[in-house]
């Protein structure tokens, strides 16, 4: 979609007056912003909530601002294509979502800064030196920290106290993948459940893998963060919900479409916070020395719907504490 149109259709939220500090107005920046999620209901409120912050920090579009805007960077093929668009375009700054958008950039240039929202492992990635200095043109908003993998681990027991087996589909592509599932395995003992690896690299893979791992009485399901999760999300929750898997996901979304469980980040208000980042960088700060940042929240999720579905009673505090049941 072209940047007016988009801005057009906000509803007049991108070009409404503000009043803050004045910019400088010597010329129009450019800011190239490669998007990971489709241009759907998912997507939009990100990258409203990043225009709106850049807004509230008096910055406005068409006077001191022009956005860029590519969507559907979920594969490292498009990725690579949408970031060399972009970069033809000599943006002053970038803005990546998700681990693949941001490689493809940071493979194009060392020196353009860019700001991430939604990486699971920087650093495991290479895309910066550490966390508190990351030394390098990118820095941003982490996804979450590896230690949330155990937590998933917890809802699943509490939500299927008898389970003794999980599988855990993870992309074993990519940093996060090993780094989620190493997490998972180090804190089954404790639980006392067997975990298994299952790869989701299509759905061939997916129906294969899921199918062959099918479930006893006493088996569940996590499923980590990566977008291939995101691409198949409706094939996996329907798989899910027809082996009879108790479930965890780690985004809402998973949730709303029919999945069991969420636990994990708010997916929005990292935008508005690098809506921060990408203003001290355009006022002359260096990426190197803005510390990369994690989630100030988790937000629970659970459908009820498919609980009774599943034949599961769940306890009434993990109901109680859910930030959102659907019923």
């Amino acid at each position: 979609m072209k940047r007016r149109e988009f801005i057009a259709g906000l509803g007049g939220l991108v070009t409404s007056p503000i009043i803050a500090r004045a910019q400088p107005a010597d010329r129009i920046r450019r800011i190239a912003v490669l998007m990971d999620s489709p241009q759907d209901d998912r997507g939009r409120p990100r990258l409203v909530a990043f225009i709106q912050g850049l807004m509230d920090l008096g910055w406005n579009e068409g006077r001191d601002l022009t956005f860029e805007i590519r969507w559907g960077a979920n594969t490292p093929e498009r990725s690579r294509t949408l970031a060399s668009e972009l970069m033809a375009l000599n943006p002053d700054v970038v803005l990546t979502s998700g681990s693949t958008a941001t490689g493809a950039m940071r493979q194009l240039s060392t020196t353009m800064p860019i700001v991430f929202a939604l990486v699971a492992d920087p650093v495991g990635a290479g895309f910066v030196d550490s966390l508190s200095r990351p030394g390098r043109n990118v820095t941003g908003f982490t996804l979450f920290e590896y230690t949330l993998a155990a937590k998933w681990l917890e809802l699943l027991q509490e939500i299927a106290p008898n389970i003794k087996r999980v599988g855990v589909l993870r992309d074993a592509g990519v940093a996060a993948g090993a780094g989620q599932f190493g997490v998972i395995q180090a804190a089954a003992p404790s639980f006392g459940v067997e975990v298994r690896a299952l790869s989701l690299s299509d759905a061939d893979e997916i129906q294969r893998t899921m199918t062959a791992f099918a479930p006893g009485p006493n088996d569940g399901l996590i499923v980590t963060a990566t977008p291939l999760a995101g691409i198949h999300r409706e094939q996996i929750i329907a798989l899910a919900n027809k082996l009879r898997l108790p479930s965890v996901f780690a985004y809402r979304h998973f949730v709303s479409a029919g999945g069991l469980v969420s636990y994990g980040p708010d997916l929005i208000y990292p935008f508005r916070r690098a809506a921060t980042y990408v203003s001290r960088l355009l006022r002359g700060e260096k990426a190197a020395d803005l510390p990369v940042q994690a989630p100030t929240s988790y937000e629970l999720a659970i459908n009820v719907r498919t609980a009774k579905a599943l034949n599961l009673i769940l306890p009434p505090a993990l109901l109680a504490r859910a930030d959102e049941v659907i019923e």
